[in-house]
């Protein structure tokens, strides 16, 4: 295993922490929220670190292709729903319920259609798009948003959002033209 892969298994691993400080955060034990913000960070810092080292180092695999963002989906599933669901911690910020279930949903999405196409043309071809990656930074900044309580995060949910639904929209267009290539060179053979 190359050290970009590990620092993929290090934010995988991270995530349980992550929502555990969430879990256990209550206004008393605010310190939590801090952690927690801390530990969101260097998961997301580890994003960029095994992104650049993949890259510069010649160490993509095709495991880090489908771990890497596995653990992004993993880390801001988690986050998006421990957010929502630990009211306190937000207090009046107020993350809408269709946010969540936009970013949980198109991760979704893209996780069985490349189910899908893994099973149909027996490789998976995993490349992100620039949309795709706007909205995990966007999606990024909202959670972090909400953990430093910033009074405008609603608006930086809003941008996620749009940005989440094109990526989805572009990720399940880019789908369906690989399946539809691959049935028609079938077809013509």
């Amino acid at each position: 295993m190359n050290f970009a892969n590990k620092v993929t298994i290090f934010r995988i691993l991270s995530t349980p922490f992550f929502i555990v400080t969430v879990l256990y955060y209550n206004p008393q034990r605010d310190f939590l929220r801090y952690i927690a913000l801390g530990i969101f960070l260097l998961a997301v810092l580890s994003d960029a670190i095994d992104g650049y080292i993949a890259r510069t180092k010649g160490q993509r695999t095709k495991a880090g292709s489908i771990l890497d963002p596995l653990a992004d989906k993993i880390l801001l599933s988690s986050a998006f729903i421990c957010i929502f669901t630990k009211t306190s911690l937000v207090d009046a910020l107020n993350l809408p319920l269709w946010v969540v279930v936009l970013v949980i949903t198109r991760d979704v999405i893209i996780i069985l259609g490349s189910a899908v196409i893994y099973i149909v043309k027996g490789r998976l071809e995993s490349v992100p798009t620039a949309w795709g990656k706007f909205a995990t930074a966007l999606q990024m900044a909202s959670v972090a948003s909400a953990l430093i309580k910033f009074g405008f995060s609603y608006y930086i949910w809003i941008v996620a959002a749009i940005l989440t639904l094109i990526s989805g929209i572009q990720y399940i267009r880019g789908g369906l033209k690989i399946l539809y290539v691959h049935e028609n060179n079938r077809n013509s053979s």
